[in-house]
């Protein structure tokens, strides 16, 4: 269905070096992950199937979809406006729309377009900037915030570190505190151990992301969707958890719910349509998506997001 479209959305992508999957150091984690995605095989279950639904509940707002653009930002090198362009497309699909470092600015812009939001904030040195991100958030409107714990000590692309200056490693009482902070749903995001999430839980998370970002934390970091099915056992439904990374097509958005994901975050698919036809082609990836996961839940025996059974999945 959006094969065409991510074939040529990749091209303009790899043609302004842009969003390049490379991670640290050897890059394995980019590899890992597609690698166990595709270790998993589905088993249909066609007699008496019926038409899936995918809408969703999120933070009290009703969705179309569980996929959702990741947490990106500074896309103006793809097309004008380049994040309130998806912030269009992600309306128009359905969508809950997500942003990640931008200015204040730019989430304006977003939320300009009356996407509803949910804004993920860097762990900043100085505790004022995060609590003005919190503010100026609530201020727009967004839905929910939550922070990128695991960029406590900056990013890395291959062996280049990426603004180690800017940031702190976040202690349960700092969560805990910009927890209080806001009376939004909190998102703690880079969620890679039962250990973590644990700590999110007992800071008043209201939402955990499961992601390795990308790979640009460490190298050999363990694939979110290797990981995923502990996390949400040890959540037990308490709060949602989203799977972040390695998405590619409707089969892979399958995979994550069927292993324990609320819903699921895309990113460089999602700035493949964007590049490939601006906010149409976000409305199109992220649509053509979701079709994608509704034929395969019919032909898996699900009807909506509930009955998604794990069962059909058979796994090395």
């Amino acid at each position: 269905m959006i094969g065409k479209l991510l074939e040529e959305g990749n091209a303009i992508l790899a043609e302004k070096h842009i969003g390049a999957r490379v991670g640290a150091e050897t890059g394995a984690v980019v590899r890992m992950t597609r690698e166990y995605f595709d270790s998993i095989a589905i088993e249909t279950r066609v007699i008496d199937m019926v038409s899936a639904l995918a809408d969703i509940e999120l933070f009290g707002k009703e969705f179309k979809t569980p996929v959702m653009p990741a947490a990106l930002s500074g896309l103006d090198g793809l097309c004008e406006n380049g994040m309130a362009e998806v912030a269009k497309g992600t309306l128009a699909a359905g969508a809950a729309m997500w942003a990640g470092i931008g200015d204040e600015e730019e989430f304006a812009s977003i939320t300009a377009t009356g996407a509803s939001t949910i804004k993920i904030i860097k762990p900043y040195k100085d505790p004022d900037d995060i609590f003005k991100s919190i503010e100026y958030a609530e201020k727009l409107g967004a839905i929910a915030v939550g922070m990128d714990v695991n960029f406590g000590f900056g990013g890395k692309l291959k062996d280049s570190l990426i603004r180690t200056e800017w940031f702190a490693p976040v202690s349960r009482s700092d969560l805990r505190r910009y927890i209080e902070a806001t009376k939004l749903p909190f998102v703690v995001k880079g969620v890679l151990s039962l250990q973590d999430a644990e700590k999110s839980l007992e800071s008043g998370a209201a939402a955990i992301d499961v992601t390795n970002h990308g790979g640009s934390i460490i190298d050999y970091a363990v694939p979110a969707l290797r990981i995923l099915p502990e996390i949400a056992k040890l959540v037990g439904g308490r709060v949602p958890v989203f799977l972040d990374g390695g998405i590619l097509r409707g089969s892979d958005v399958f995979k994550a719910l069927a292993l324990g994901a609320t819903g699921v975050l895309v990113g460089r698919t999602v700035m493949a349509g964007l590049a490939a036809g601006g906010s149409q082609g976000v409305t199109d990836m992220i649509s053509g998506l979701t079709e994608e996961l509704k034929r395969i839940m019919s032909v898996t025996g699900a009807k909506d997001l509930g009955s998604i059974d794990r069962d059909v999945l058979w796994m090395e």
